[in-house]
């Protein structure tokens, strides 16, 4: 027990020992640990320490550890030994150093250690003045030398200097005394108290005033500067390996505070845009090749697209600082560049830059000679370019050579003013880093530096969709600056403690008792299918019992709600829960579960009228989780490939809107794509169109004829408006009373209330007391004549209770067009779009969509026009930077003190790609890859797995399905034809080609990290081209691959063989596995690349993107050697390997689709390399060009002996119709019907036309204005007629 104890503190003091002798030692025989004479550096003790201080960090910044180990460092005194030793101070120990002040960093953390909780700045303060005040009382009493320390006030010797001066009038042992008898801060029996520099330091870390966090993040330029930029224990290069450790932050599983998990994203996120921007600057400097003229100044000969040379640089503001800071409030400069080097594209890109884009400002110096090779190779980075200085800054507005204003969003220049801008200067007013202008004004006044705004040459800028950092790191500024920030249910769960079902809608107060599913259940079926552990009653609204029930469906949701369509905790399986419910229903009678079937009121007469109705039969897991959705709380659902994620968004979205019709929910996607097809799902649903708002760039995708958009909305609803006062019109003239009541929305308001609605209460009052007459609605409804343009009459006048049903919906239709009138009028009162706009987004759309991306830059805004949701629902949420996935929890103020945020709805999956980090070191070392769905997951919070996925063959599905716990299938997939359909010309569903070394090479890189593999390159073209002979769509096919080096060498493949000619053309997409998440296709095509290494194909979570993205037909180039060595990998490719590892043809059959079952393989051959498949297409294709040839001769023929015909009177015999019949059947590009011979290993070298130079092939007798077809890898050339119109491409075929 003892050793358990002491082990931690003996462990220090064995760190503190190496720290102090056995990092540096000495061949002089002398010893100790001062550096006198030849010093030999240990850098195994260097690495120890690293690592040593790396764990000390890791303990203290989780709370479980910290409360026992923060009181051992500070007994200890580690930090102020490190402080002390000769590697904080060395130069081989930078990243120590870095390492210690992170230490120190979490040692004073701001945090109550036995609350947990976050402590103000108001009582950080407060304690520090306590602890003071109790020294100075103690030295007052005991110790006479410090009598004028002890009467001195606080704010004059709290700072190091001070307080170092004041304690050094002790001598050491009074000083001793001090912090070991009086104080207790070290023991006495502490060898290093002999050192008076360490009892000072003791003394001054305790009780000097720290800065705050918040001070500290709002002193900190939020633009890298070229110090961070080339540190690279900070920023570290690609290459990375893991071996050493870095000074930079972890996100792990818990947090200390949210302050603490604010500080590392907001540290990590710009350390990856620094890294970024880092890259960016070193693609675009070298293309400037920089020298120094005969002037000795810098000039350029080259040019670069992102960057150009500064023609005039000054500073025109600097405002005064705000009260209380020290910082300048704003810095304006203005630049002046010129674009006259530039052609018509890139300029247009240089003139479309716009106010918030950020730009960098830098210094390029050459060398005047230029470096040797061995000195370029020894020089950092910022020597090799000449780079002195690099600043970042934000445009503020911009002007052509005249002075006119581009690119103008605020409203000056009306959009009937707007001119092309003019001339090729362009100047920039653009916004500094004030905190970044401070340091650098402070550094000129008290060092003597260089002014670094008098040296800037070279103005660059970035991609649009790549530079919106600032505004997330302001969005984390910002955010340290608020308080009570995160609902209450979700505050322990965010930070990783408590019960990680707390947040779950079962455990949660404020339920919704009864819900009303609308469309969700088809039938009553399917009620019972979903509630299987329930013996379902269903009931009237009256509640008798419904013998004949049918939706829509009102449910009591009991809050245990039993069976697997539940949130499971994440380290339980499913089966487990199914045999316990299975076993619960055994052992007692199943209990009753209340369904009431009612009857909807009528929607009214009209077709516009009835709503839209879901067609979706949903799983019981589907439903389990759309009931968990819509009740508070948090709700996690994992969707694997195909399992219908969106479906059930979509509806939880409906099913809210339905039960709750005054919140707002706010949709989050990662990318447009996504948001696109929610979008496009929810306007299918019974959502009126007016409440839905798509805010950000991707609207213009939207496959729809109506416009999402603030501004589309806007003039939507102005044009209902004016369609609305018209029926008003309508409806005043049927009534005898005049037409001047829809003059406004006003009025029609007015008139609502007097006419209509008065009207129907007469109505109501005397059809209460003539129930018995069944005519009675149809003669005495006051409206009948406004509903005589319906299509079929509204009453029927043979049933009373129908009648008034009909009538009650006429009533409901008056009622709605008035109740969108009121909607109407805020749109009449506000005059301009703006404002119009800012009311739609913050009081009338019900569904606000945007992009993560989108909702960090514009929070600002959002808070400034006080906008409001209820509910978050996040798709994609696994793909998305933890931070990205915070930002949008927090687009609001809160509401007296307290978030308004009532449900959290995150989908995703943890098992496919995470978020892109580019930089390794980041990734790997400070896991920010990780979203917050999988830190949810790993957590143990429970969520829903769905389990039945609907996209692909099952066959297919079996690539993957192994990695989620019970993946099946929908009965659609095994049931429907179309999936048990053989891939026509293919012998299998799913392949693994291997692809051996092509002209003697496998993979190469031409630079690193791009890699390419010509011949899986060549070979996959090759049946990209027998795939289009044989008639399948090309926006049916998508190739696929592992890196993009391989990505654009395919591409130039497709455009050499492909691209010239109509009838092959290039697929739906080419692309990489990582950009193609979240998308699908009926037939992928993919390339793994690699040869030597499986690279970052290890990870699983690509493979499980990669092999889920086909639904017919999935078919893999690889080298077979390596990858079925890959343990990681094994579950999928022992599946591949069942079937041969050499493409299996059927060359029997011609036509895009076939009766074929997908187990028959039917008569197969085998092709042996990539010269054999280039052979067997381009022998079609000479087929093709055959069949064509015939067809054009036969054309030319009948066209004069028809002319000869009718000269002579006479008809054709019926033989020649016949042949003309036949020529017109031949094979069109499309559909080949000329059997192909079965070809055997050697077959191709009779089917290959040799293209030799000094050889003239038997086809280059084509006609002229015919083009040559595509040259594949086994050099052989065919001519393929381009202008036949036969051979266009067919997307019915299949």
């Amino acid at each position: 027990m003892m050793l358990e104890v002491k082990f931690l503190r003996n462990l220090i003091e064995e760190f503190l020992e190496v720290l102090d002798s056995k990092v540096f030692y000495h061949d002089d025989g002398r010893g100790g640990s001062g550096i006198h004479g030849f010093e030999q550096i240990n850098e195994a003790s260097i690495l120890y320490c690293e690592r040593f201080m790396e764990f000390l960090i890791d303990l203290l910044s989780q709370l479980p550890t910290r409360r026992y180990f923060k009181p051992l460092v500070a007994d200890v005194a580690v930090v102020a030994k490190c402080h002390l030793s000769v590697l904080y101070r060395h130069e081989k120990g930078k990243l120590f150093a870095q390492l210690v002040d992170l230490l120190q960093y979490y040692e004073g953390f701001e945090i109550d250690n036995n609350l947990g909780r976050q402590m103000t700045d108001d009582e950080v303060l407060q304690a520090h003045y306590e602890r003071f005040q109790a020294f100075q009382l103690l030295s007052f009493k005991k110790i006479p030398k410090l009598r004028e320390l002890a009467l001195a006030n606080i704010g004059a010797i709290h700072k190091r200097v001070d307080l170092s001066k004041k304690l050094s009038v002790l001598s050491p042992d009074e000083l001793r005394d001090l912090v070991c008898s009086k104080l207790k801060l070290v023991s006495k029996n502490d060898p290093w108290t002999e050192r008076v520099d360490f009892l000072i330091e003791v003394m001054v870390s305790f009780f000097e005033k720290q800065q705050s966090q918040k001070e500290a993040i709002n002193a900190l330029p939020l633009y890298p500067n070229e110090q961070i930029m080339w540190d690279e224990s900070l920023v570290p290069s690609i290459n990375y390996s893991g071996e050493g450790c870095l000074a930079l932050p972890k996100l792990n599983l818990q947090f200390l505070t949210l302050h603490d998990y604010l500080l590392r994203n907001f540290n990590l996120f710009r350390l990856e845009s620094t890294y970024e921007i880092r890259e960016d600057i070193q693609e675009a400097v070298p293309h400037l090749l920089a020298y120094i003229n005969n002037e000795g100044e810098p000039a350029f000969r080259g040019w670069s697209r992102m960057a150009v040379p500064v023609k005039e640089f000054k500073i025109t503001e600097v405002k005064q600082p705000n009260i209380g800071e020290v910082k300048p409030s704003s810095v304006t400069a203005e630049v002046t560049f010129s674009i006259s080097s530039y052609r018509a594209q890139i300029r247009s890109e240089w003139n479309a830059l716009k106010e918030h884009d950020v730009l960098f400002l830098l210094c390029i110096r050459p060398s005047f000679e230029p470096l040797s090779a061995d000195e370029a190779a020894n020089a950092s980075v910022p020597q090799r370019l000449g780079l002195q200085f690099v600043r970042g800054c934000e445009i503020i507005e911009m002007r052509d050579e005249e002075g006119t204003l581009m690119n103008d969003f605020t409203g000056r220049i009306k959009r009937d003013e707007w001119k092309p801008p003019k001339g090729e200067l362009r100047t920039v007013t653009v916004a500094l880093d004030t905190a970044q202008y401070h340091m650098d004004v402070s550094a000129i006044a008290e060092k003597g530096a260089e002014d670094v705004y008098g040296t800037f040459n070279i103005l660059m800028r970035r991609k649009p969709k790549e530079n919106n950092f600032k505004a997330i790191l302001e969005s984390i500024r910002d955010l340290m600056n608020e308080t009570c920030i995160v609902p209450d249910w979700l505050h322990d769960i965010f930070l990783g403690y408590g019960n990680p079902s707390a947040a779950q809608w079962t455990n949660m107060p404020d339920l919704l008792e009864t819900v009303d599913f609308k469309d969700t259940f088809l039938d009553a079926d399917h009620v019972r299918e979903c509630f299987s552990a329930y013996q379902v009653m269903f009931t009237n609204s009256d509640g008798t019992e419904n013998l004949n029930p049918g939706p829509p469906f009102r449910i009591n949701v009991p809050r245990n709600l039993k069976g697997n369509a539940h949130a499971l905790p994440g380290n339980k399986s499913t089966t487990a829960s199914v045999d316990v419910a299975t076993k619960d229903i055994a052992d007692f009678e199943k209990e009753k579960l209340i369904v009431e079937a009612y009857m909807p009121p009528d929607p009214g007469p009209y077709p516009q009228d009835q709503p839209k109705q879901n067609s979706v039969r949903f799983t019981p897991t589907q439903v389990g989780a759309i009931i968990s959705g819509i009740q508070p709380g948090l709700t996690m659902v994992v969707g694997p490939p195909g399992t219908g994620k969106t479906d059930t968004a979509v509806q939880i979205l409906n099913v809210l809107y339905h039960n709750c019709p005054s919140q707002r929910t706010l949709i989050i996607t990662h990318s447009n794509q996504a948001l696109n097809d929610l979008f496009e799902k929810i306007m299918e649903r019974d959502v009126p169109a007016r409440y839905l708002l798509r805010l950000g760039q991707g609207e213009q995708e939207l496959a729809t004829d109506l416009d999402f958009s603030r501004q589309g909305r806007v003039n939507a609803m102005l044009v209902r408006r004016l369609e609305l006062l018209s029926e008003v019109e309508r409806l005043a003239r049927s009534l005898q009373l005049p037409e001047d009541v829809g003059y406004t929305c006003e009025t029609a308001g007015y008139f609502w209330l007097l006419h209509v609605y008065s009207r129907w209460e007469q109505f109501l009052a005397v059809c209460a007391k003539n129930q018995d007459k069944p005519a009675f609605v149809r003669d005495k409804f006051p409206f009948t004549e406004f509903f005589s343009n319906t299509l079929q009459p509204v009453f029927s006048g043979k049933s009373f209770e129908e009648d008034m049903h009909a009538a009650k919906g006429c009533f409901r239709h008056l009622k709605t067009v008035f109740q969108e009138l009121e909607e109407c009028r805020a749109f009449e009162l506000l005059k301009s779009t703006v404002d119009r706009a800012n009311h739609l987004m913050t009081k009338q759309a019900k569904i606000v969509a945007m992009t993560c991306t989108h909702a960090a830059l514009k929070r600002k805004d959002f808070l400034q026009l006080g906008f409001k949701y209820d509910n978050l629902l996040m798709e994609e949420s696994a793909q998305i930077l933890e931070i990205e996935t915070f930002i949008p929890m927090l687009l609001q103020r809160q509401e007296d003190g307290y978030a308004r945020l009532k449900r959290c709805i995150l989908i995703g999956d943890h098992h496919q790609l995470p978020p892109v980090v580019k930089n390794m070191a980041f990734q790997k070392y400070s896991h920010m890859d990780q979203s917050l769905f999988t830190r949810f997951v790993r957590l143990g919070i429970p969520y829903i797995e769905l389990n039945a996925q609907g996209r692909a063959r099952p066959s297919l599905a079996k690539l993957y399905n192994w990695r989620y716990r019970d993946l099946g299938d929908l009965p659609y997939v095994k049931e429907n034809p179309f999936f048990h359909r053989a891939n026509a010309g293919f012998s299998f569903d799913y392949q693994l080609v291997d692809v051996p070394d092509y002209h003697g090479k496998g993979e190469t890189a031409p630079s690193p990290w791009f890699y390419q593999n010509e011949g899986e390159a060549e070979y996959l073209v090759s049946v990209y081209i027998y795939m289009r002979l044989l008639g399948y769509p090309a926006n049916k096919i998508s190739i696929l691959t592992t890196y993009n080096g391989q990505k654009l060498l395919i591409r130039d493949v497709l455009n050499r063989r492909c691209a010239p000619y109509d009838f092959i053309g290039l697929p739906h997409k080419v692309a990489t596995v990582d950009k193609f998440q979240g998308q699908q296709n009926d037939f992928i095509l993919l390339s793994l690349v690699r040869t030597r290494f499986v690279g970052h194909l290890r990870d699983v979570r690509r493979l499980i993107v990669a092999m889920s993205r086909a639904r017919l037909g999935l078919y893999v180039f690889c080298r077979r050697s390596l990858f079925e060595q890959c343990y990681e990998l094994q579950p999928t490719f022992q599946l591949l390997l069942q079937r041969p590892d050499l493409l299996g043809l059927n060359l029997h059959e011609i036509a895009p689709s076939t009766d074929r079952l997908v187990d028959d393989t039917g008569p197969m051959h085998l092709v042996s390399d990539v010269d054999e498949i280039a052979g067997i297409v381009n022998f079609r294709m000479h087929q093709v060009y055959q069949a064509r040839m015939i067809s054009h001769q036969f054309s030319d023929y009948s066209g004069q002996t028809g002319r000869t015909a009718a000269q002579n009177g006479h008809d054709f015999p019926s033989e020649h119709d016949e042949m003309g019949t036949d020529l017109q059947d031949l094979p069109s590009g499309d559909q080949m019907d000329t059997e192909t011979p079965n070809v055997d290993d050697h077959a191709s070298e009779d089917m290959q036309v040799d293209n030799k130079p000094n050889e003239t092939s038997q086809l280059e007798t084509a006609p002229e204005g015919e083009n040559m077809p595509p040259e594949s890898g086994s050099n052989v050339e065919v001519i393929v007629d381009e202008k036949n119109e036969s051979v266009q491409e067919d997307d019915s075929n299949v």
